[in-house]
This record gives structure tokens, C-alpha cells and sequence, in this order.
């Protein structure tokens, strides 16, 4: 059996996301998606709108997840060293280097291949941030539009 390991925050979830977790699963046999805290994603991307909970409560409901869990707060490997994974997955926007995270699993005694996906679609819903300054932008017409009236 083939465990396979993704990560993210998971803000507003959207086609990219969703897309991401299928490309994740075909890799292996059971596909463990750790969902950072809110605290992890406010340093490290933004702060997130919907509340961690929530966030790995619709991730565990999409069809190609086997099990979402929440991230550490302190140590990034812990969750690593408790799920066990065979391959760990990255998106293809996170910023992490796949030869490092291998090493700090070795150092650990973990055997973990990290492999880095490609971009799936081009919408123009496939990112958090774009959906975000989308929703701002029609709501600054609705409000210009309504100030004119």
C-alpha cells in the first residue's frame, strides 16, 4: 500500500485545489491531506477567511481524499513522522525545495520520495488570491454602480 501525502491551506476551495488532490491520489493507494493551521498559513501565505477546522472538513469531503488532518504549529516534520508517508506530493506553487524535505525526512528516519506537480487548468478561478481580488473588484463595481443610482 502506497501512502501519499499533500499539503496546503486550502482557503475558499476551487478547481485548482480540487484538481491538485486527484492528480495527488493517482500516485498511490490512500491520499492524507494535512491542512496547515491558521497560524502557519497567516505567516507563510495569508490569513486565511475560512477557519481551520472548516477548511479540513471540506477537504476530507472531496472524493479523492482518504483522510485530511491538521498540520503543527511548531514542526512541520511531526505530522510527517506520524502519517508516514511514501511520497509526499507538493503543488506546484509551494515554496518548498523537494531535495530538502527528503533530507529532513532521511535525518528522521523516513523514506519519502517528494514529487512536485504541474499546474492543472488555467481558469481564472484556480487560485485563492485571484478568487479574492475577483470578489473585490465586483464588489467595488456593485458599490460604484450603486452610488451612481
Amino acid at each position: 500500500m502506497v501512502r501519499v501525502m499533500a499539503t496546503g491551506v486550502f482557503d475558499i476551495l476551487h478547481p485548482g485545489h480540487v484538481l491538485f488532490l486527484r492528480e495527488a491520489k493517482k500516485l498511490g493507494d490512500e491520499l492524507v491531506v494535512v491542512v496547515a493551521r491558521d497560524s502557519t498559513a497567516a505567516r507563510m501565505k495569508h490569513r486565511p477567511i475560512v477557519h481551520e477546522r472548516d477548511r479540513r472538513f471540506m477537504v476530507e469531503s472531496l472524493k479523492p481524499v482518504d483522510k485530511a488532518v491538521l498540520g503543527y504549529e511548531d514542526d512541520m516534520y511531526r505530522i510527517v513522522e506520524e502519517i508516514k508517508p511514501d511520497i509526499i506530493v507538493l503543488g506546484y506553487d509551494q515554496n518548498f525545495s523537494e531535495s530538502e524535505i527528503e533530507d529532513e525526512c532521511r535525518k528522521r528516519g523516513l523514506n519519502v520520495k517528494v514529487i512536485r506537480l504541474q499546474r492543472y487548468g488555467d481558469g481564472d478561478v484556480h487560485g485563492t488570491r485571484k478568487i479574492i481580488s475577483k470578489i473585490v473588484e465586483r464588489s467595488d463595481d456593485l458599490y460604484a454602480k450603486d452610488r451612481r443610482s
